[in-house]
């Protein structure tokens, strides 16, 4: 299976839509290498604008351009993106409805030995409350290409996910992204997997373990955690009458909140959870961390089986 990371699909991205629109710029706060914006840096100079590790003054910024008739990306960590420049993303973008597009690489445990200061484990949560703000998270580097497109279509604030190591490419190229509606990748009758990035081809991978032991699992490629699939949220506790969600984020207001939510307000079945569970992380490999903090393909078997048998 192919393997590209997430950032590598979302540079490449930046540099062909910046051929076709001049519209695009550019902003980064000394991750150029990073975040692959490197790329676009180098095809278009003019249109790329470095801060240095000054987030606060690149939204800002970003704001302005957005007010000027550009359409400015502004990228950096994920955790120093939404957590440095907060009140700068909420009053000057989402109160203004400022169409800029934030990008946040390096998300959650992905990180690995930069340690807990660098894994954004709180990025969803905080960007998902914000009126006007839209929050989507690619399983691939093959959807963070159409993903990037479709940022660049819409209007308003938006926050996506990038990501860092390179990642089995789950999707087809064919298969149409729009923001909010989900994307089927596995039938089930049994329980239903609901993930969005990394945690989508690990939720695959479980299933194909449950289909060995008897259950069938369905899985949803939830690449916009806001706003959230409703339809298909619902479908699946109807269709299977059990649901789990996987994130590489806190359990506390992510995509398994919302998608509690919105399953306590209408068809109330057994929901599981997998994400970390109200901790920061530390130092160690990407695959050691997720292992020690519940993210592994175990762990989703395990919360589907959990799962099954609460419905009886």
């Amino acid at each position: 299976m192919e393997t590209k990371a997430v950032r590598d699909g979302y540079g490449e991205a930046l540099v062909e839509f910046g051929r076709e629109d001049k519209r695009i710029v550019v902003l980064s706060a000394d991750l150029e290498d990073a975040n692959r914006t490197k790329l676009f840096e180098k095809e278009f100079p003019e249109r790329f604008y470095t801060f240095g590790i000054s987030e606060q003054d690149m939204v800002g910024e970003g704001a302005g351009f957005s007010m000027t008739g550009f359409i400015p990306f502004v990228n950096s960590f994920a955790v120093f993106l939404t957590t440095r420049a907060y009140d700068q993303i909420r009053v000057s973008l989402c109160y203004n409805k400022a169409n800029v597009k934030l990008v946040g690489s390096h998300p959650g445990l992905e990180v690995g030995n930069d340690g807990a200061t660098a894994q954004s484990l709180e990025d969803i949560a905080v960007m998902s409350v914000l009126p006007e703000m839209r929050v989507i998270c690619p399983a691939d580097a093959v959807e963070a290409r159409k993903a990037t497109k479709a940022l660049i279509e819409s209007k308003g604030p938006v926050y996506m996910r990038s990501g860092r190591r390179p990642w089995p490419v789950i999707t087809e190229k064919e298969t149409p992204f729009e923001i909010g509606k989900s994307v089927s990748l596995k039938e089930g009758k049994d329980v239903t997997l609901i993930a969005y990035g990394i945690m989508v081809h690990k939720s695959l991978e479980a299933a194909k373990l449950l289909s060995s032991k008897g259950i069938k699992a369905g899985v949803i490629n939830m690449h916009t955690i806001k706003p959230l699939d409703r339809y298909a949220v619902l479908s699946a506790a109807k269709d299977t009458g059990a649901i789990v969600v996987s994130e590489n984020h806190q359990k506390i207001g992510g995509l398994g909140s919302a998608v509690a939510r919105v399953i306590s307000e209408t068809n109330p079945v057994p929901i599981e959870f997998v994400a970390v569970d109200n901790s920061f992380g530390e130092s160690g490999s990407p695959g050691e961390l997720q292992k020690k903090y519940g993210l592994d393909t175990a762990d989703i078997v395990s919360a589907a089986k959990r799962a099954v048998n609460r419905k009886k």
